[in-house]
């Protein structure tokens, strides 16, 4: 049996999502969102979608590109995964080491990879000269069988709306979305300079549910958010919750995402995703109040290139 790796086709999208969806069960993905994903990318991003094959069956997926919205030049990553029924066959090492070529003549001189936090997947990235970074989690929330925080009263001077209700003019919500990006921890920062790239990947994404992300106002401005990506059936994912500095420590998050949460239940949501920065206690204390429990983590490795 031979396994070779080669650039994703529109025909790979269903086996793509089935694939992610055994190794990452907490994510929420479907095929219009990986095809979309790989349209509406950045030029600079030099993003690529490669699929390892075994005797023409799909077994792993890597999304693979540079960090184009960096302050720091030459960041780039590769996710690599598997399929758990078919791990030990070399595809994830020849997905690895394809995007490491590449990435390489396109100027990367550090590539980022997430692995799950397990001894054969560390050992996987070190074996290949990757050191471990930060930690992630992903967490759970039944939203079925569980229960949520009562809705809160909202201060006189807040209101509630989605992001359906900015569809005429949603520069408020990037504005917004750029300033909790700059803060976010991670090895990769990223910096939202560019309206028009965020409207195609951002706004236009077929993932982002419009009516479930919930927007909180103060004095008609936008202060905060929580971004409802779904799959349209009964998987919810947080895709990012935030504030703007000038607002934090009052809460606005936390009754953002209480908000989107109710109305995805009700909406016949099931299941909540999200995730976390394993040294951001903050947003952690958050979800541990909505009833969210760990269930994965994943580490952050770095190799330098050349």
């Amino acid at each position: 049996m031979t396994v070779l790796v080669r650039d994703f086709l529109p025909a790979d999208a269903e086996a793509w999502v089935q694939v992610r969806r055994a190794a990452l069960p907490y994510m929420v993905t479907t095929p219009e969102q990986v095809a979309f994903d790989l349209a509406s990318a950045h030029p600079d991003k030099h993003y690529r979608l490669l699929v390892a094959e075994e005797d023409g069956e799909l077994i792993g997926t890597a999304q693979v590109g540079l960090v184009h919205d960096s302050p720091e030049p030459g960041q780039a990553f590769c996710n690599p995964y598997t399929h758990p029924d078919r791990t030990g066959h070399g595809a994830g090492g020849l997905l690895l080491s394809t995007a490491e070529e590449y990435l390489a003549r396109e100027g990367a001189l550090a590539l980022y990879t997430w692995v799950l936090d397990t001894p054969s997947n560390r050992a996987f990235a070190e074996k290949r000269g990757y050191a471990p970074s930060r930690s992630a989690h992903f967490l759970h929330l039944d939203l079925a069988g569980g229960s949520l925080p009562p809705r809160q009263k909202l201060p006189a001077d807040v209101e509630l709306r989605t992001a359906a209700d900015f569809a005429d003019d949603p520069r408020p919500l990037f504005e917004a979305d750029a300033e909790t990006t700059a803060d976010e921890p991670s090895d990769t920062p990223a910096e939202l300079s560019d309206y028009e790239d965020w409207l195609n990947r951002t706004w236009r994404h077929p993932g982002l549910d419009h009516e479930l992300t919930s927007v909180v106002v103060v004095d008609g401005k936008v202060v905060a958010f929580s971004a409802a990506q779904t799959d349209g059936l009964t998987r919810y994912m947080s895709g990012m919750t935030g504030t703007r500095r000038a607002y934090r420590n009052r809460g606005l998050a936390r009754l953002a995402k209480n908000d989107s949460l109710h109305r995805a239940r009700a909406a016949g949501y099931t299941d909540a995703y999200t995730g976390n920065d394993a040294d951001n206690g903050p947003m952690l204390a958050v979800n541990r109040w909505f009833g969210y429990e760990i269930c994965a983590t994943e580490v952050r490795y770095v190799r330098k290139l050349g």
